[in-house]
């Protein structure tokens, strides 16, 4: 079992910048492949980045919309996850997820775990 608690969300204007953090419970922390997810008002929720862990080597993988702007980093030391998002933008405006799976995919209903989430809102 994991729990998942994100933080680091608010309320920012356009070009800004935040951190979300999500800290998570368990002893297999690294084993799990990490996503990060967001959800608008009337839309699906979708991929924004995702980190696995080989033991040596970290992969990571972003959504088109969010490609150098945001970077996803973990801490297995601290079973963190990370989002540094910069430049954002107000379609950035959502709930953000963090969720941890098994698989490491794009794919929301693969994930096993999910925080409660945290609002990103992004005036212009």
């Amino acid at each position: 079992q994991v729990q998942l608690v994100e933080s680091g969300g608010g309320l920012v204007q356009a070009g800004d910048s935040l951190r979300l953090s999500c800290a998570a419970s368990g002893r297999t922390f690294g084993s799990y492949a990490m996503g990060w997810f967001r959800q608008a008002p009337g839309k699906e929720r979708e991929f924004v980045a995702r980190v696995s862990w080989t033991g040596i080597y970290v992969y990571t993988a972003y959504a088109d919309s969010v490609k150098g702007r945001f970077t996803i980093s973990r801490d297995n030391a601290k079973n963190t996850v990370y989002l540094q998002m910069n430049s954002l933008k107000p379609e950035d405006t959502a709930v953000y997820y963090c969720a941890a799976g098994i698989r490491t995919t794009n794919q929301p209903r693969s994930y096993d775990y999910w925080g409660q989430g945290t609002q990103v809102t992004v005036s212009s």
